[in-house]
């Protein structure tokens, strides 16, 4: 069987951070500082949802992020610059080499699949906006379970839904958490870290192999996997 590479979206394949370009336009924002801390809420939201067993879709705990955000750097924002912004998080941009690693990876036969803590609708317009939808045989949504990464639940329903085996499947992530969930379900995975500045967790869960960007990812991982594409 052809290697099973399950792409997450927010902060592998799309930079979160590309909000700060509508940041920027609003007076008295640290555009950087602020979309750092309305990503860390967002994905603290989801899990604490998660374990609390209170399931809200991914747009809703960015919702609520962008509202701690605002009140922590004490920035009144409208309901329409809220809005905008919120609006903005459907059409980020994807990193700058994210259309090649794909390119490369999809010629040499893996199976590439879109794997998210967004909505299945929601992660439909974001590819298509970045121009990178093509590239996949589906998406498949922890949404479908009413819970978050790195739940181990979600990493058997990718498995089920992609028809992968555990031993053909990788999960491609920029997120150590995720990273971390995959290795503990069992599934081999390859870290994103585009800055060196980027920390793994100290778990003593490491990631199978660490890339710099996707462009490394086809030596990488056919480098250590039997199960080769093609």
């Amino acid at each position: 069987m052809s290697t099973t590479l399950a792409f997450d979206v927010y902060g592998t394949l799309i930079d979160t951070h590309g909000v700060g370009l509508k940041l920027q336009e609003i007076p008295g924002i640290k555009a950087k500082e602020f979309s750092q801390t309305w990503r860390d809420k967002q994905l603290e939201y989801s899990f604490r949802r998660g374990l609390m067993q209170k399931y809200e879709n991914f747009a809703v705990c960015t919702s609520h992020a962008l509202d701690y955000t605002c009140a922590y750097y004490r920035v009144p924002l409208t309901k329409e610059q809220k809005q905008e912004l919120l609006e903005s998080y459907r059409t980020l941009p994807a990193f700058e080499d994210v259309i090649i690693g794909l390119v490369d990876l999809k010629a040499a036969g893996f199976r590439l699949y879109a794997f998210s803590n967004g909505r299945a609708d929601a992660v439909e317009t974001l590819l298509v906006a970045a121009g990178i939808r093509d590239f996949f045989l589906g998406i498949v949504s922890v949404d479908d379970l009413k819970s978050f990464k790195p739940d181990p639940a979600v990493y058997e329903h990718f498995l089920r839904q992609s028809g992968a085996s555990r031993d053909s499947a990788w999960l491609v992530s920029g997120n150590p958490f995720d990273i971390i969930g995959a290795r503990s379900a069992g599934i081999q995975a390859a870290w994103v870290q585009r800055s060196e500045e980027s920390i793994f967790d100290p778990w003593g869960v490491e990631p199978t192999v660490t890339v710099a960007s996707l462009v490394e990812l086809k030596e990488k991982i056919t480098g250590i996997d039997p199960n080769k594409a093609g």
